[in-house]
């Protein structure tokens, strides 16, 4: 049963990136918009959220990466805007942001590498989509993505930079 149900959130997913794109045009905001909803859509009635992204965010990630590489989207644009959306996502559902960043992150690495990606490139993309959420979110997840990236990420210290002084 597990199995269907993984290639069914992939298939969905990546229907979904492809009919919003047809609609939107944008490749970057129909990723976000549409990871964004799918882990909304996949997690609801969870007990543990976090527990139930981390089990999701691969099929969702991979479904988009999938979907960019059927109708010739640009794959670090997606790695990037997906990695953002999950990231998003789990913060507004209630997630821990850190492990939500670091399981993003590896599935987009392995998707992308998967799909063709030069790795270093894909993790470039990936934590900085993280990062770029973190921010976007405020301080303290922000604070956690980036902790959370160099103690579990190889090559995530060479992309974070320390957050500006103010």
């Amino acid at each position: 049963m597990g199995e269907s149900t993984l290639s069914v959130v992939t298939r969905v997913t990546r229907n979904a990136v492809i009919g919003a794109l047809k609609g939107t045009g944008e490749l970057a905001q129909a990723v976000v918009e549409t990871t964004t909803d799918m882990v909304k859509a996949t997690i609801s009635g969870a007990g543990n959220l976090t527990v139930a992204i981390e089990k999701r965010v691969g099929e969702i990630v991979s479904g988009t990466i999938e979907a960019a590489n059927e109708i010739g989207g640009d794959l670090y644009v997606t790695i990037k805007s997906t990695v953002f959306g999950v990231v998003k996502a789990g913060s507004e559902v209630g997630a821990d942001v850190g492990k939500t960043a670091v399981a993003a992150t590896e599935v987009a690495i392995q998707a992308g590498a998967k799909a063709g990606t030069d790795v270093s490139a894909a993790t470039k993309e990936a934590v900085t989509g993280a990062l770029e959420a973190g921010d976007a979110i405020g301080a303290d997840a922000s604070q956690a993505v980036r902790s959370a990236l160099i103690t579990s990420i190889k090559g995530a210290e060479d992309v974070i930079k320390p957050p500006p002084r103010k």
